[in-house]
């Protein structure tokens, strides 16, 4: 039996979630308890919150009020309590959506810097063979007949090329191999959820 990633986006979610409802009770409990928390943090999110509330209700319903009626000071405290924590549980779950864009940010960027020290440490080692097939040619020109010269040089540049082509077509093989894994594994990750599948009945025998 094939059993797939788990899905721990999920799991973070349903976890900010249950913390939620005790956060956003102790904040209540906080407001409560606190003069100064309930006058200068929860009340003035609140007002403002039922005042815009308000002031849109009526636009879309045609009416034009001059003044909005403020709410009590407790629904306001209640309000703004959780107001608050819903901020909170925001401001955590942004946090983590921007860890994980600079992680992926950082990994592809980790990745494109080592295939571009691969391009250029290959185009060295090109170079250098250019180099030494070029001191070869020099050392057997004199001892060699003109189309003997010719031979050995085509022989040495076609396994030269052969040889490269060899090496270019491995490495990126494996790269390829490896971006491929990392993708079906994150594709497994995000969406994988188990259904459940009804259970198959057995048609009835006909009656005679």
């Amino acid at each position: 039996m094939v059993v797939g990633a788990f899905p721990m986006a999920k799991l973070f979610y349903l976890g900010i979630r249950q913390v939620s409802k005790p956060l956003a009770n102790r904040i209540k409990d906080a407001a409560r308890r606190s003069e100064f928390f309930k006058t200068y943090i929860c009340l003035p999110p609140a007002q403002l919150y039922h005042w815009l509330e308000m002031r849109t209700k009526m636009r879309i319903m045609g009416f034009h009020a001059e003044a909005i009626k403020p709410l009590n000071e407790d629904a306001a405290a209640e309000l703004g309590a959780n107001l608050l924590g819903e901020a909170i549980i925001f401001a955590a779950a942004g946090s983590c959506l921007l860890l994980e864009f600079w992680r992926q940010k950082s990994s592809k960027h980790r990745r494109e810097v080592a295939q571009v020290a691969t391009v250029l440490s290959l185009r060295e080692d090109v170079e250098y063979l250019e180099n030494m097939l070029d001191e070869v040619q020099v050392q057997v020109q004199a001892a060699l007949p003109r189309n003997s010269l010719d031979e050995l040089r085509a022989e040495l540049r076609a396994e030269l090329r052969a040889e490269l082509r060899t090496e270019l077509q491995a490495e990126l093989r494996a790269e390829l191999q490896d971006e491929l894994q990392k993708f079906r594994t994150q594709i497994c990750k995000d969406c994988y959820e188990p259904e459940l599948k009804p259970e198959l009945q057995c048609p009835e025998a006909p009656k005679e």
